[in-house]
């Protein structure tokens, strides 16, 4: 039976009903039409269904969800994939510094002197050549409680040649020109003045320690025991020239290691045997650096 009330008599729930019929009884038309020109094909879903269908509330919140983790995800695999570039990065960089300081150390020797080794007796020392046995190292002046330890010793590293380096020592007064060596060794007082290992570099803060032979190997230090106070001593470098005062002169034993300590102030300290030709002592003779 049909309703026969006017369009103003229907609530709008009833019109908004009745218009949605029209709309899917006008989409159906068209679709047959189509269907019959060959301009759809034939479907088993329902266009007006279609168009009507949207995804659950639920399916959204959880695609929403996946998204957003994926996304954190993603951040997380970038930022810790920074920190392990930056970490190797850090590592190579540690381990550069490293094998740098090996080869450097190995391979490529400073010219600095190396520290001070704590010497058992005064350098020069040997037996005087009018032995029946000639002039050799006299190793009786070590204590013979002590005279292992010095066998076990490593050789002395010689540093490789400096700008600052003493390369020659001048002494006007007792006609002393000879070159200087690095090292006080019997080999190295063979060539010449030696200095020891580790002592002051000229005109620097410190004990510059040197030495040579007075009957031996030219003879070099002889007259030591003639310098005067006020006497000058002059040590060349590669580039500079230093003028050592004379203070004072003694005659110690070859023990007397103290000598050679490192001092406060820019000061030389000149070591032979002693008396010539008997070498049981040591002549030591210590200067100032000149002020300019």
């Amino acid at each position: 039976m049909k309703d026969r009330r006017s369009v103003d008599d229907l609530s709008i729930e009833e019109l908004e009903r009745i218009l949605k019929i029209k709309k899917s009884r006008a989409r159906e038309e068209r679709l047959r039409q189509y269907r019959q020109t060959g301009r759809a094909l034939q479907s088993d879903i329902d266009m007006s269904q279609a168009e009507d269908w949207s995804p659950p509330r639920r399916k959204l919140q959880i695609g929403r969800i996946t998204s957003r983790a994926l996304w954190i995800l993603e951040i997380t695999a970038v930022a810790g994939l920074v920190y392990l570039g930056y970490d190797l990065w850090q590592a190579r960089e540690v381990i550069n510094k490293e094998v740098k300081e090996v080869i450097s150390s190995e391979i490529y020797p400073t010219s600095s002197p190396t520290p001070i080794i704590k010497a058992l007796v005064l350098p020069g020392g040997h037996v005087p050549p009018t032995d029946p046995g000639g002039a050799r190292p006299n190793n009786s002046e070590i204590p013979e409680n002590l005279r292992p330890l010095v066998q076990a010793l490593p050789p002395v590293i010689i540093p490789t040649p400096g700008a600052r380096q003493a390369t020659r020592i001048v002494i006007p007064s007792i006609q002393v020109d000879a070159p200087i060596v690095q090292g006080d060794g019997w080999e190295q007082l063979r060539r010449g003045v030696g200095q020891h290992i580790g002592t002051a570099s000229p005109g620097q803060k410190g004990n510059l320690v040197l030495s040579a032979h007075n009957d031996i190997f030219g003879e070099i230090f002889k007259n030591l025991d003639m310098l005067m106070p006020g006497d000058v001593v002059t040590i060349n470098t590669m580039g500079e020239q230093f003028t050592y005062v004379i203070k004072e002169t003694e005659i110690v034993e070859p023990t007397a290691i103290d000598v050679m300590d490192p001092t406060t102030t820019p000061t030389l300290t000149l070591i032979s045997c002693y008396p010539y030709l008997i070498d049981n002592k040591r002549i030591v003779v210590f200067g100032e650096l000149q002020k300019s």
